[in-house]
This record gives structure tokens, C-alpha cells and sequence, in this order.
């Protein structure tokens, strides 16, 4: 569903990703975990072209994002993205917020984009904030808000850059809950986090990232109980006590 072959990505002259080799099967949960400043959200970022790689390449659902005349909208539809910022339109209702994608993006019909949204609003446990703004809203709530708005453009794909990370602890596990959810579902998930209990729950493999490369992958009982790499030991040590 991904694939990503010797991406490089630099800003100015911090080389932000080196040389990273991925790929995503179709329905596969993968969690990306690492110290801050370590290429996790640029990598993800490259996945749907918010960030264009220097050099490499990037295919998405069978796109070349990084061919000349990609069709990057397309993928961008099927590879919806749920960020650290929860990014709504603070001006619009929460179902207006769920709208306009599909409306605008898809030329989905109004009421049908509605019927969706309110069943997504349904399925986050907020189908009673339908009428509400962004600011009537807890931090917990606008992000779940926006993991509905994202799946009701009907993604293949969907990519959440640390989406917990700018929330309270007690609003965590309402996202997190939602996140298991889908995750028990065919969706293809990228997830960034640093949750070590979401990734042992739902992960079909973990990749530990350092320093713009890709240091170790496994799945969760490899990597939690016996990694090979002692910068991923040091790093779990840290994080796990």
C-alpha cells in the first residue's frame, strides 16, 4: 500500500531522513516509535506529500507521489491524516467540519456527506456534538472529531502524527480507545506515537527510528521483550520506567 525506497530528506542542512527504505502492506497496523528529532514526522509527513523528499521515491496506492505529474489529490483522499493539531475549522460546526472534504473534494452530494458524518460522529461518541464549535470542546473531543472527519472521506489509508501528544492524559485513552477501534478493522494504519501500550496492543510491526534512519523493526513481542539494537534497548529503558 506504501512504499518508500531511499528516501532523503533534508532541511537545509539537517539531513532529516537518510536513505529510508519502507513498505506498508495492505490492512497492516504500523506504529513508529523514537526520540523526538528522529524523521518520524517527516517520514510520515512524505507518506501523503506534505512533504516532498529531496530524493527517493514515494508510492502510495499504486502512485508515485514523486513523479512529475502525480496525482497527489487523488491519494491525499485515500490517505486521510490525523495530526498532533487537531486542525478543525474553528469557524464551522463539528458536522460542517466533517462536510466539506467530501463535498468539495469528492463532489459528494451534501445530505449524503451529512448521513456519513453523523454516523462517524456516532461511532467517535459524539454524535451529540453534531451543532457544536471546535471551542465548545475538550482537546480529547476535537481530536476524535477530526479521526471522523478523516473517515469520512473513505480513506485506504489512514496516518496519525502523534495525535495524542498535545492532549491531557485523561483525554488519551478516549483517542486511543477510537484508535483501537478502527484498528480492529481492514483500514491500513501508520501511527506515530509515543504510546508503548497502543503500539504492544495493536501494532503488526513496530519500527524504532534515530537520527533520520530506520534502526530496528519487528513485531510488538520482539520489540518489547527482546530488541537487538542497544540504542532501541537505551530508548525503551527510558520510555518504559
Amino acid at each position: 500500500m506504501i512504499t518508500l525506497t531511499k528516501v532523503n530528506k533534508s532541511f537545509g542542512s539537517n539531513h532529516v531522513l537518510k536513505d529510508i527504505d519502507l513498505t506498508v502492506k495492505i490492512g497492516e497496523k504500523l506504529v513508529v516509535i523514537g526520540p523526538s528529532g528522529s524523521g518520524k514526522s517527516t517520514m510520515i509527513r512524505c507518506m501523503n506529500l506534505l512533504e516532498r523528499p529531496n530524493s527517493g521515491s514515494v508510492t502510495v496506492d499504486g502512485v508515485d507521489l514523486t513523479a512529475a505529474n502525480a496525482s497527489v489529490n487523488q491519494v491525499r483522499q485515500s490517505a486521510a491524516m490525523v495530526f498532533q493539531q487537531f486542525n478543525l475549522y474553528p469557524h464551522k460546526t463539528v458536522l460542517e467540519n466533517l462536510t466539506l472534504a467530501p463535498t468539495l473534494l469528492k463532489g459528494v452530494k451534501k445530505e449524503a456527506a451529512a448521513a456519513t458524518g453523523m454516523a462517524f460522529l456516532d461511532r467517535v461518541g459524539l454524535k451529540e456534538k453534531a451543532d457544536a464549535y471546535p471551542s465548545q470542546l475538550s482537546g480529547g473531543q476535537q481530536q476524535r472529531v477530526a479521526i471522523a472527519r478523516a473517515l469520512n472521506m473513505h480513506p485506504k489509508i489512514m496516518l496519525f502524527d502523534e495525535p495524542t501528544s498535545a492532549l491531557d492524559p485523561e483525554m488519551i485513552k478516549e483517542v486511543l480507545d477510537v484508535m483501537v477501534d478502527l484498528a480492529n478493522e481492514g483500514i491500513t494504519m501508520v501511527v506515530v506515537t509515543h504510546e508503548m501500550g497502543f503500539a504492544r496492543r495493536v501494532a503488526d510491526r513496530v519500527i524504532f527510528m534515530d537520527e533520520g534512519r530506520i534502526m530496528e523493526q519487528g513485531t510488538p513481542e520482539h520489540f518489547f521483550v527482546n530488541p537487538d539494537h542497544d540504542r532501541t534497548k537505551l530508548f525503551l529503558s527510558r520510555i518504559l520506567h
